[in-house]
């Protein structure tokens, strides 16, 4: 195990799937994170010792070279949907991810992989969106070899996109959603893992990552409510009945100086107004040879604590079925 690799918050929903990947595959992985203490999880990827999580802070030059000295390959999956705050849009995805670029190409990594997402662009409707751009832009500036991951809605077991919405149908008959016609592709985190490990082994280029299949908002959340077997009515806030309630969120969050976060922002609103989609001239999963999992075959493994009487639900409705002699 001689090959050396630093994940950058690869304790995270995809980061951890990328690691369990890499230590498969033999290397000794640095997880750089924030809070080591609450990545020790990720020390069972591999055989003792393999997979250590060490302290980074992603803001500052020598913290980030101390965990990359000596990699051969480096992967970012640092990301944030704080736009307030010290590790806000700008100081993670966008000088974060620069600084993890200039830093690769001085210690003289041989790959680095970032991750971003469909939507990144520096003239985007939404600042999230901006500071993807940017961000790729900087890693580009330093290191053009550099393999870019735009994913679409990525799910998996610790994903927050369903467990969210299926969380939501605990609380009444109404499962309301903003932008119910907006399209989506969500694609299987570890089909996201896969494709990263493909750019550590070599591939080069920029990647839309997305599933099988393109369903709007409304689809995806019938989808989701027939998994769980619960009827629910999914009703459409109009743009914007959620750009009032986004403005109203963002003045709670900043009045009490970001302990209080609403569950919707403006910049999400905005962002829910475009598909996130695979575009039809960008390389995806097929290029890397990955052939992309359905939500079919997926969202039943972790989705079944959301049902009425959780994992006993199939054997409750079952049991219906039983005629006494």
């Amino acid at each position: 195990m001689s090959k050396l690799a630093t994940v950058y918050g690869g304790s995270g929903f995809v980061g951890r799937y990328i690691v369990r990947r890499l230590a498969k595959e033999g290397w000794r992985v640095r997880v750089a994170v924030r809070r080591p203490n609450e990545a020790l999880f990720v020390k069972p990827y591999g055989v003792v010792g393999q997979v250590e999580p060490v302290f980074c802070n992603i803001r500052d030059d020598a913290s980030v070279r101390q965990v990359m000295e000596g990699a051969e390959a480096v992967v970012n999956c640092v990301g944030t949907f704080d736009k307030g705050g010290k590790n806000n849009f700008d100081a993670v995805q966008d000088e974060g991810a620069e600084r993890i670029g200039r830093i690769a190409n001085e210690l003289g990594v041989d790959r680095l992989v970032h991750l971003s997402a469909i939507g990144a662009d520096v003239d985007s409707p939404t600042l999230y969106g901006q500071s993807k751009g940017r961000g790729e832009e900087g890693i580009l500036k330093h290191f053009p070899t550099a393999t870019i991951l735009r994913p679409s809605v990525v799910f998996g077991p610790e994903d927050e996109f369903f467990n969210r919405f299926a969380g939501m149908t605990r609380m009444g008959p109404v499962l309301p959603v903003i932008g119910a016609d907006t399209k989506f592709q969500p694609v299987y985190v570890d089909d996201v893992a896969q494709a990263a490990i493909a750019g550590v082994n070599g591939a080069t280029g920029t990647y839309e990552l997305g599933g099988p299949d393109v369903n709007t908002f409304r689809e995806l959340m019938n989808e989701m409510l027939a998994v769980i077997r619960r009827r629910r009515l999914v009703l459409n806030v109009p743009f914007f009945v959620g750009g009032i309630m986004g403005w109203s969120f963002d003045l709670l969050s900043l009045l009490s100086g970001g302990l209080i976060k609403g569950p919707v922002t403006r910049d999400q609103v905005t962002s829910l107004r475009s598909d996130v989609v695979v575009s039809d001239d960008e390389k995806g999963l097929e290029d890397l040879g990955i052939a992309a999992t359905s939500m079919e075959a997926v969202l039943p493994s972790y989705l079944w604590r959301f049902r009425p009487s959780g994992q006993y639900d199939a054997i409750k409705e079952s049991a219906k079925n039983l005629r006494a002699d």
